[in-house]
């Protein structure tokens, strides 16, 4: 056999081999599609291989760090050596190690060289933000995703010379005590050089300038990305954010203040809502009278049904819709379909705060069965098997988040079909053998990389005896009873849950925010259909015996979850990054405390009588 090939990584810049990165984003003048994919082919053929090389390169360029020189592993790169000797860790295992970074010190801790930033989650999981390291080489494996979705997305459905509507925004960056620049994760990519040569790359380059998606003020910077959409409607090739729900707010919002927008572009001066001046001074270089896109806006608009198709209308060259709407972003896929018409969605790429995991290939497949191939360069991953935990835990493996009896992690290429696993990911920023608390399903292999689904959250579970309720659950629980308000032609805004042990027995509560009022006969029913539509056997024999307590449903002013986004907001959040919390963990007082303050109305569920 000839001598196998030593992975330089063009497309992720990660040398193998003791050679040096490469920096293809400051060389790359055309992006080339087919090279990307072709070489996303040869990396999944040998992805076993890839994954140990990758092992081998993130040990070595970090062996001086002080977390691995406590393992044991005294110089071995090899993955039966790692998995011996470094444990799984959660982040609350790592808070001191980032603790002591954060706060200034630049000894080699997590990883060889300093860490400069810090990444900080949404917050929206347990209630409070934490930090996550952030360097170089998170940034390369971000653009990584991006052009290998890109390559396979443009193939399908082809940009050419345009521009992109991306709803995206920045939060300030800061500087923790020890001098280190922090911000939220999307805000450390979107500020980066790499980001704007990549998506110029791509040509998908946003058409609002920079200080409208890094504006302090995240509404007045909405009105100037909607603004800037429509002086270059023409241009828009496709629409997108990080989430979906940053698109349904966009398009709910421009309901409200499309005839402003109109008034804007007709006298060619921008609204005096908009005050802060950087905004002002970049949108006045774009916005000039324009009196007769004005009108056709305005005739646009008020020809819609509803605001039905209102995306293709006003951009009539765009091709798709585009941002994650998978886990907690599909209950808003119906809205996002009710704007965007006959156009296709496409679920963007799979990662976290704490880095990246796979790409979308098949772009043709619908968001709710969006699968993602797994890059095996830009990280090590292992799999901890959940089929057999189940079988062997029984009950403590329902009640717990992470089970005392569990399988071992597998590797990348010894994951099964149809099995489904907890994520491990070991990356270049100081995350080893870190535990994500996603759920995944294996549905398939491109060449020898695993294609999975995200099932949920692993932690955010509805459970009280026996049963197990997962975020989807209630997402199908939700859409169930919401056909009940159908005839009414009143739809469910948003919703969350929590699991109230203050009763005995326990129960499930369920918050709904509505778009109108209905009788409390069809709430009461509304109740009831949500009782029943758990289909969880542990929920229904629990239910039935009164181990668990009838479901309550509180109906919440319109306006809460605005409230609660409000919050996260204030808190430094973005809009781009914010995911509404489908359980509320009981230490997230804030949220709590918002949801028990706008209750309109109680229901108790008749079902199980």
């Amino acid at each position: 056999m000839g001598k196998k090939r030593s992975w330089v990584l063009v497309m992720g810049g990660f040398g193998f081999g003791g050679k040096k990165p490469v920096k293809m984003l400051e060389k790359m003048e055309k992006f080339s599609a087919e090279k990307v994919i072709e070489e996303f082919e040869e990396l999944t053929k040998d992805a076993e291989r890839v994954q140990r090389e990758t092992l081998r390169k993130i040990l070595q360029d970090n062996a001086s760090a002080e977390y691995l020189q406590k393992t044991g592993l005294n110089g071995r790169t090899d993955p039966e050596s790692y998995r011996s000797c470094v444990p799984l860790v959660t982040h609350p295992e790592l808070e001191p190690y980032i603790k002591r970074i954060v706060d200034g010190d630049t000894s080699p801790i997590l990883t060889g060289k300093s860490i400069k930033t810090m990444s900080l989650s949404s917050g929206t999981t347990q209630g409070k933000q934490k930090y996550v390291p952030f360097n170089d080489e998170l940034v390369e494996t971000t653009m990584q995703i991006y052009r290998t979705s890109f390559a396979f997305r443009n193939r399908v459905f082809p940009v050419r010379n345009g521009k992109a509507l991306q709803f995206i925004y920045g939060s300030k960056q800061f500087k923790t005590k020890g001098g280190l620049f922090a911000g939220t994760a999307t805000t450390n990519v979107f500020s980066s050089l790499e980001f704007k040569r990549t998506m110029k790359a791509i040509e998908s380059r946003c058409c609002s300038p920079d200080e409208v998606i890094f504006g302090p003020n995240f509404l007045q910077s909405l009105y100037c990305h909607l603004l800037c959409g429509l002086i270059h409607r023409n241009d828009i090739q496709l629409v997108s954010s990080t989430f979906a729900h940053s698109i349904v707010y966009a398009f709910r919002t421009f309901e409200q203040v499309w005839e402003q927008l109109c008034e804007d572009i007709r006298n060619g001066v921008l609204s005096e809502d908009v005050t802060v001046p950087s905004i002002r001074a970049a949108i006045s270089k774009l916005l000039k009278p324009d009196p007769e896109l004005a009108e056709w806006i305005h005739n646009k608009c008020s020809g819609l049904s509803n605001w039905y198709g209102v995306i293709p209308a006003l951009f009539p060259n765009v091709k798709y819709v585009y941002g994650i709407m998978t886990g907690s972003m599909e209950p808003y896929l119906k809205k996002l379909r009710h704007y965007a018409g006959e156009l296709p969605l496409l679920s963007a790429d799979y990662g976290s705060s704490e880095g990246w995991i796979g790409a979308n290939i098949n772009p043709k497949l619908p968001p709710e069965s969006a699968t993602y191939a797994v890059l095996p360069h830009i990280g090590y991953f292992e799999f901890i098997p959940l089929r057999e935990n189940a079988m062997e835990g029984g009950q403590d493996m329902i009640q717990s988040s992470f089970p005392p009896l569990e399988s071992k992690p597998v590797g990348l290429t010894e994951v099964k079909i149809n099995e489904e696993y907890e994520i491990v990911v070991t990356n270049f920023a100081g995350l080893y053998r870190y535990r994500l608390g996603d759920v995944v399903k294996v549905v398939g292999f491109h060449n020898m990389t695993p294609e999975l689904q995200f099932i949920c959250r692993r932690n955010l579970l509805l459970t009280i005896n026996i049963d197990k309720n997962t975020e989807k659950d209630l997402q199908q629980a939700v859409e169930a009873a919401a056909t009940i308000l159908a005839p009414e032609k009143v739809e469910v805004v948003d919703f969350t849950s929590q699991v109230d042990k203050s009763t005995d027995p326990g129960h499930y509560v369920i918050f709904w925010e509505i778009s109108g009022d209905v009788s409390d006969e069809v709430s009461s029913e509304c109740c009831n259909c949500l009782d029943r539509s758990f289909v969880d056997a542990g929920y229904i024999s629990s239910r039935k015996v009164n181990s668990i307590g009838p479901l309550e449903l509180r109906l919440l002013r319109r306006g809460t979850f605005q409230k609660i986004l409000d919050h996260y907001l204030g808190i430094g959040g973005v809009l781009s990054q914010y995911k509404t919390p489908r359980c509320v963990n009981p230490n997230n007082n804030k949220v709590l405390q918002i949801l028990s303050a706008n209750v309109e109305k109680i229901h108790f569920s008749t079902a199980f009588r």
